[in-house]
């Protein structure tokens, strides 16, 4: 009674064995070649972040609905926002998206230790982004300005200046968040990078995080004059 059997079942039976993808060092199995699992990152985290764009644009266009609708509460609420602190933050995005960018490239010439270093400088930027945001949430609940039940604001205009603010929190917020995923993720790197995982064949998780941060820095620089120089121009024009 004949039997059928697999190529490599055969293979075995014969004493020969086909030839199969080294799939050594950060190759995952599924995968046939670093080129192909290269592609396919990349294609994740394209898709992810159109994912993102399609969320932060549904709000920003929320946003620019009702700032049409109640153009004058709206301006009202954002000339209470600190467009120094407002600036210094985008600065300090751009000077990490730079240092995200050499991190690429250093990883892309195997070098370690500078890897490491801008990995961190990457990481501090980031940091220093979110202690000034803390900064201004903080003179937001100083100032009764935090939206909910403590909620306070004088004026014909407080319910509109509280749909405001409401915006306010929920945009830069969720970009908080984002780049707290972000430097965390970074310092999971900083920790592969020490011992030398990544280098001219192999820095795609770089890269996909260069990609992510890149993001997060451009959702800044829209959310930054559609909060607050809005605001410093309507207050400039009473």
């Amino acid at each position: 009674m004949s039997q059928q059997h697999g190529p490599v079942t055969a293979a075995v039976m014969t004493g020969t064995m086909p030839d199969m993808p080294d799939h050594d060092g950060p190759l995952q199995h599924h995968f046939d070649d670093m080129a192909q699992q290269n592609e396919s990152s990349a294609l994740g985290m394209w898709l992810f972040l159109l994912t993102e764009l399609m969320f932060f644009g549904g709000v920003m266009t929320a946003y620019a609905v009702y700032r049409y609708l109640f153009n004058a509460a709206f301006a009202e609420g954002a000339s209470h926002l600190d467009v120094r602190l407002g600036t210094t933050n985008t600065i300090i995005l751009i000077f990490s998206s730079l240092t995200m960018a050499l991190a690429v490239r250093a990883a892309q010439m195997d070098k370690r230790k500078l890897l490491v270093g801008l990995l961190i400088a990457t990481m501090l930027f980031g940091g220093a982004f979110l202690v000034i945001k803390g900064i201004e949430y903080a003179h937001k609940w100083e100032a009764g300005h935090v939206p909910g039940a403590y909620f306070h604001y004088e004026g014909p205009l407080a319910n509109h200046v509280h749909l405001f603010f409401s915006f306010y929190f929920t945009m830069t917020g969720i970009h908080a968040l984002h780049m707290v995923l972000g430097i965390g993720w970074m310092a999971w790197l900083v920790l592969r990078s020490a011992r030398g995982d990544f280098g001219v064949g192999y820095y795609a998780p770089i890269e996909m995080t260069g990609l992510y941060w890149h993001f997060v820095d451009i959702v800044w620089i829209f959310l930054f004059p559609l909060l607050y120089l809005f605001g410093a121009g309507a207050a400039a024009g009473h």
